[in-house]
């Protein structure tokens, strides 16, 4: 197999149809019926050549693009000189399990506020005429999650009129996608507005609506609640008590998924998602505050997936910055860690519950330690060494298939990954506690991870019985240029234990320092699809507190004159240095709440 495809797209493409839907992992991104898959490829110079083998070719920003090409012809698509390396798309998770007043937004959304940054001795009626109010006016807040309740109040001006300026709705196909894009349906301002006036015509038996219908649904309310906490206008409560953090902030939005498609959404989508926005921002010419409150495990957790990668390119571009969720898995004891010891066996438990239908493991080691490995399952059936080579290994362990494949450094990583797939000879996994024996040879970093699927994949209990806690943080909040997002608990001012925790994994000696700050996480109260709002739980809703910060400060720094300058790794910057540290905590920045809590107030 060419060693510019990923591990996991070589082994998928090694195996049946039949083992890649057993594994539900490895057929993510294939087309069964067309015999093709959706792949992430990183090219340089230009994709004339591939556009003539593939089905359609969407090209991002920063030498990346999304491409769908037959089974049989991925090979020569890697043979190619422009085409650096390719992946397939990865599944991405909700990160689900009285916020906006103790980030100090209500202060910054009164009038009068005083900038105080750089104003120093300023005399009182010159004071007077730096008095303003954030509320995110003029700048833009994307979403890219489930949709979007567009007929909600929280998002529709006084007159009725929608916020929303731009809305791609990527699983629908029956109208006209964005240009440059190959999926779904775009829909402008002028067209939502249309649909709203036409569903206000209500008789009494009927809703009467013409050929102005925007078909968007949000199925599971995720979207609708995140674009509430980072930009409702709070219409739908007394006195606006539940507006989040810009209440006046323009929204772009972007559902994703596929036709006829259920279940989580996948990488390519996100991607596509992030260059609509920032591409719209840049055509309407107002600074963008990103959100993502999705994640997953796969990967080795140093920046360097092609989607970590460009997510810090896309950051890069315009007067932007990218907010992302640090994840649900603090808990779930989904990741393992340690260090070999020369002559002396590691061995690490994973309990299995029944009822498993299929799951993998990751292993991520230095390529330079030479390290055995055997599996060992609960009945005591030995896999025998697994052997590094090229290829797929088939191995019968009980009443268990093991899918084996070693992986060789990529070219942006010098870290090599085992992936072992364990699929069922009959309907499940064998239940009980299995055994990872490693065994070293010559090892000179001597550092192991190993990472299960998030725990929305798995039924509860299947985890490790010694697990790290520690480097809990999803994909693709790894990424250096984004601003990672963990949640606390605003009622008690305590860390939430189910909030992914940093730093990100050592990359050539350095780490970064993740996450970055904190905010409110736990029954943050949010809009919902339909009207009212409920309690949401998870640093799904923490995200959006800060992405909603993030336009303020941009609306202070770029609309408003102060500092023109003041996006990607600036708002950053700024942000920590605002944030205030809870109680309980020596040091700082730490590894579960990064430099504090979100306090935009400070930074004034």
């Amino acid at each position: 197999m060419s060693q510019k495809i990923e591990n996991q797209l070589n082994l998928a493409l090694s195996i049946t149809e039949e083992e890649r839907q057993k594994s539900e992992s490895l057929d993510i991104g294939y087309d069964l019926e067309e015999k093709e898959w959706e792949l992430i490829v990183k090219y340089s110079g230009t994709l004339e050549r591939v556009r003539t083998r593939a089905v359609y070719v969407t090209e991002l920003t920063g030498g990346y693009a999304i491409i769908q090409i037959k089974e049989s012809q991925i090979k020569e698509l890697a043979a190619f000189p422009e085409v650096e390396f390719i992946e397939k798309p990865k599944s991405l998770y909700f990160q689900i399990e009285n916020g906006r007043r103790v980030s100090c937004i209500d202060e910054v959304q009164a009038a009068p506020f005083f900038s105080s940054i750089g104003q120093e001795g300023l005399e009182d009626n010159q004071q007077k005429k730096q008095s303003f109010p954030l509320l995110g006016k003029e700048v833009l807040i994307g979403i890219v999650d489930s949709g979007i309740d567009y007929e909600n109040s929280d998002f529709r001006n006084a007159d009725g009129t929608t916020r929303i300026l731009a809305l791609w709705d990527q699983t629908l196909q029956n109208g006209k996608p964005p240009q440059g894009y190959h999926i779904g349906t775009e829909y402008t301002k002028t067209e939502i507005d249309a649909a709203l006036k036409d569903s206000e015509r209500v008789t009494a038996d009927e809703e009467v609506r013409g050929e102005n219908r925007v078909l968007i649904v949000d199925n599971s309310g995720h979207g609708t609640a995140v674009a509430g906490i980072a930009a409702g206008n709070g219409r739908g409560s007394k006195n606006g008590k539940y507006r989040g953090a810009a209440p006046e902030a323009g929204l772009l939005i972007v559902k994703m998924g596929g036709a006829g498609e259920t279940g989580f959404p996948r990488t390519t989508q996100l991607m596509r998602g992030v260059d609509y926005i920032v591409r719209k921002a840049e055509e309407l010419k107002k600074p963008v505050a990103i959100n993502i409150s999705f994640g997953n495990t796969y990967g080795s957790h140093d920046g360097t997936s092609l989607l970590e990668r460009y997510l810090n390119t896309v950051s890069e571009r315009w007067k932007s910055v990218i907010c992302v969720g640090s994840g649900n898995e603090g808990t779930t004891a989904g990741h393992a860690a340690g260090e070999y010891r020369k002559g002396m066996m590691t061995e690490v438990q994973l309990a299995v519950q029944q009822r498993e239908k299929s799951f993998s493991l990751q292993i991520w080691k230095s390529y330079v330690d030479e390290v055995t490995i055997t599996i060992v399952d609960p009945s005591g059936n030995h896999s025998g060494r697994l052997e590094e080579k090229e290829g797929t290994q088939r191995i019968q362990i009980g009443e268990t298939e093991l899918l084996v494949y070693y992986g060789e450094p990529k070219p942006y990583s010098i870290r090599q990954e085992i992936y072992i797939s364990f699929l069922p000879r009959n309907e499940f996994v064998t239940a009980g506690v299995w055994k990872i024996q490693m065994m070293p040879g010559q090892v000179v970093d001597k550092l192991w991870q190993m990472w299960l699927p998030v725990q929305n994949a798995l039924n509860i209990g299947t985890a490790f019985l010694k697990p790290d806690s520690s480097t809990t943080l999803t994909i693709p909040s790894t990424a250096s240029l984004v601003i990672t997002v963990a949640a606390y608990n605003a009622l008690t001012f305590s860390y939430a234990d189910f909030s992914g925790r940093g730093p990100t994994q050592i990359y050539e000696g350095e780490n970064a320092n993740k996450p970055d700050l904190a905010a409110p996480g736990v029954r943050v109260m949010a809009p919902v699809a339909g009207g009212g709002y409920a309690e949401f739980t998870g640093t799904s809703f923490a995200t959006p507190f800060v992405t909603g910060s993030a336009a303020l400060l941009m609306e202070w720094g770029i609309v408003k004159g102060n500092d023109p300058y003041l996006y990607g790794e600036k708002v950053k910057a700024y942000l920590r240095r605002g944030a205030r540290q809870i109680p309980g905590y020596e040091r700082w920045p730490n590894g579960e709440l990064g430099y504090g809590e979100d306090v935009i107030i400070r930074l004034h």
